[in-house]
């Protein structure tokens, strides 16, 4: 049986700015969005694992190899904005959220992805 997962209409795709993280209360979660200059969207929590601050959306973007990744603002962690490992410190793992446009509105999970961690 295939579970539907609830997708929250947060706000118009128009409003983002690339390489300018938003944060948004999703069903009682922080979230970060993040729009990149290829057009890519994402949507990860905006807790930070390593110190349990609420400031991902202040994070750097940038990437490694292939991969886009988000910084945190406080100890400088990197984590794959797809996957949510994070690339410096191994134990650690920022929940990712699926993330679409919709008629120009950005709608996001409520439950964040699974990625085998």
């Amino acid at each position: 049986m295939t579970q539907l997962l609830t997708v929250a209409d947060v706000c118009a795709f128009a409003e983002l700015e690339p390489l300018w993280g938003e944060a948004a209360l999703v069903d009682g979660h922080q979230l970060a969005l993040f729009l990149l200059p290829d057009g890519s969207l994402y949507a990860v929590s905006n807790q930070d694992p390593a110190t349990g601050a609420f400031v991902m959306s202040r994070g750097i973007v940038g990437s490694r190899g292939s991969h886009h990744t988000i910084a945190s603002p406080l100890h400088k962690e990197v984590y794959n904005l797809d996957t949510g490992e994070c690339f410096t410190t191994p134990t650690l793992h920022l929940p990712t959220f699926d993330v679409s446009v919709v008629d120009g509105r950005v709608l996001v999970a409520s439950e964040r992805r699974v990625t085998g961690v």
